[in-house]
């Protein structure tokens, strides 16, 4: 917790594939008080995902009904579906003196950043282009058109990793969520927190 009452917002970005999800994972079983933001999307829940854990589900109309309130910190249109952070949610835990962090896409990762100047971002990359589509094609969850243009994607994201703070390189996910961890408790460290 932060002594000086707020929290840090931590931004977790990079390609589909890289090992976000994982690397935030293993990096939450050994630390306190931060928590992890649910986003919202409108695309369809892959197995093993569970409403209000991982995502939360929600419709297109339902979706644009919060955008159109102003709801959202950050939103953008991934892949053919919505993806959006609420802003309530990250205000709640920041307030509680609570660090956040959001595993979000490059688009939105330059919204919060542009909201949010104090805000840490970390790219989390592929060891290399081939890996990455070996990763996409043993989860198995994309048609070859969805899978090429992943791919594309990935290109561009990566090109903007001189933009982060941190890029962490997913080659190993123990050394890769160590790095991660490293990286909050230096943060805290600075900053005067209990970890």
């Amino acid at each position: 917790m932060n002594l000086q009452g707020r929290g840090r917002l931590f931004v977790l970005s990079g390609p589909s594939g890289a090992g976000k999800g994982t690397l935030r994972k293993k990096a939450f079983e050994d630390l306190d008080g931060i928590v992890f933001s649910i986003s919202c999307t409108t695309r369809s829940v892959r197995e093993g995902e569970q409403d209000g854990v991982d995502y939360r589900f929600v419709s297109k109309d339902a979706f644009r009904e919060l955008l159109g309130r102003g709801k959202f910190l950050e939103h953008a249109f991934v892949h053919g579906h919505y993806y959006g952070t609420l802003r309530e949610d990250v205000e709640n835990a920041l307030g509680q003196g609570l660090d956040i962090i959001l595993e979000i896409d490059v688009q939105g990762a330059f919204q919060i950043r542009e909201e949010m100047p104090e805000s840490i971002l970390i790219f989390v990359s592929p060891p290399s282009l081939g890996e990455l589509e070996r990763r996409l094609r043993e989860r198995g969850t994309e048609s070859e058109n969805m899978l090429a243009l992943r791919l594309k994607n990935a290109r561009l994201e990566i090109d903007r990793t001189g933009e982060y703070d941190y890029v962490i390189i997913n080659d190993d996910a123990e050394r890769a969520s160590a790095e991660l961890k490293r990286i909050i408790l230096a943060y805290r460290e600075k900053k005067g927190v209990i970890p």
